[in-house]
């Protein structure tokens, strides 16, 4: 057994030739080269982009000074008068009932509504 292992030696084979660094930058030299200012981006780009920033910074007020103080309002009260009815059944033993839901949520939306 030692003797037909030390006849296969190793199972590598050695490549003919050694690779040179000449073929590999003979490929480098054959890409098409890129000007700068297509990787640096066109003015078409960087109006987009700013744009894009001005529309998210629209939205970003929007949602700060419109919605989230209607939300916060409409809950608000929502809430508040939810919590007195609770309240009055605890403490006073009265029965608080809306005779219409719907005339009552349009009437929380616009008072809500009303100071913005």
């Amino acid at each position: 057994m030692s003797a037909m292992a030390s006849s296969t030696g190793s199972f590598v084979i050695p490549d003919a030739a050694p690779p040179s660094d000449d073929n590999d930058n003979d490929d480098v030299e054959s890409l098409p080269s890129i000007s700068s200012s297509v990787l640096s981006g066109s003015e078409a780009d960087s109006d987009a982009q700013q744009e894009w920033d001005a529309s998210l910074e629209q939205l970003q007020l929007l949602l700060t000074m419109v919605l989230v103080p209607f939300a916060g309002k409409y809950l608000g009260r929502k809430f508040a008068y939810w919590s007195w009815a609770r309240y009055m059944e605890w403490m006073h033993n009265v029965e608080v009932r809306w005779t219409s839901k719907r005339t009552f949520q349009a009437a929380g939306a616009a008072e809500a509504a009303m100071s913005l």
